[in-house]
C-alpha cells in the first residue's frame, strides 16, 4: 500500500476538509447511514466514549442521560461537533487524542462508539484493543464502520482504486472491519452488512479475562 499517510499528515488533512465533510456525507447519509447511526447509538448508555467524533454527526443520536467523551485527532473536525453540541444544548467533553493511544483508565466506560474511522487508524486492531481497554467488563463497543464489499466486482474495485483512495484522505477503504474486530480479541454480540456488503454493524464487548 503505497498511499499511507502518518497520523499527522491524516489530522491535517481533516483539518482542511472539515468545513467540506458534512456536505460530502450528506447523500450518504439520506440513502441510509443516517438510519444506521441512530439505530446503533441507541444502545448507547451510561459514560459514553466516542473515538475519531469528526464533525459530531452522531451526537443527535444519543439518549438523553449519556455522558459523552469524544475526541479526535483533527482540531478542525473537532471545531464543528463543539458548535454541532452547543446547538443541540448538550455537554461534551473533547479531547485532542490517538486513538491507538488513549490516556483513560482501563474500564473508563460503558460505551465505546466508533463511526467510519477505523479506516484511516494506522493500526486499526491496536485501536480496537484500546476501545476494549477502556469499556468496562460486560460494556458495549458499538461499532459503524465500512470495508470492503463481498459483492466480488465491487470489492475487485476497491482493491483496484484502495491506493489511489487513501491518498485523498487517508481512508483505506478496503479492509475487513469484521476479521479487524475477531482480531482485536472482542467478543461479538452481532454483526450485519448494508449497502452492497460495504457497511459493517458491530456490537461487541470487550474480552472476558
Amino acid at each position: 500500500m503505497t498511499g499511507r499517510h502518518t497520523k499527522q499528515e491524516i489530522g491535517q488533512k481533516y483539518n482542511d476538509f472539515a468545513s467540506k465533510y458534512d456536505l460530502a456525507e450528506a447523500i450518504p447519509e439520506l440513502l441510509g447511514l443516517r438510519r444506521l447511526r441512530k439505530s446503533l447509538l441507541s444502545q448507547a448508555e451510561g459514560n459514553v466514549l466516542e473515538i475519531a467524533a469528526g464533525t459530531g454527526r452522531n451526537l443527535q443520536y444519543y439518549p438523553t442521560g449519556c455522558n459523552i467523551t469524544a475526541i479526535d485527532l483533527s482540531e478542525g473536525m473537532m471545531g464543528k461537533a463543539r458548535k454541532k453540541a452547543s446547538d443541540l444544548g448538550i455537554t461534551v467533553d473533547f479531547h485532542y487524542m490517538d486513538a491507538e493511544d488513549l490516556s483513560f483508565e482501563q474500564n473508563s466506560f460503558d460505551t465505546v462508539v466508533d463511526t467510519l474511522s477505523a479506516c484511516t487508524f494506522l493500526d486499526p486492531v491496536k485501536a480496537l484493543g484500546e476501545m476494549a481497554r477502556v469499556c468496562k467488563p460486560g460494556g458495549k463497543i458499538l461499532l459503524l464502520e465500512h470495508g470492503r464489499s463481498n459483492r466480488g466486482w465491487l470489492g475487485r474495485f476497491q482493491d483496484w482504486r484502495a491506493d489511489s483512495h487513501a491518498r485523498q484522505l487517508g481512508c483505506v477503504w478496503n479492509r475487513e472491519p469484521q476479521d479487524m474486530v475477531l482480531e482485536a480479541g472482542l467478543l461479538v454480540i452481532s454483526a450485519r452488512r448494508s449497502f452492497l456488503g460495504i457497511f459493517h454493524t458491530v456490537v461487541a464487548s470487550p474480552p472476558t479475562g
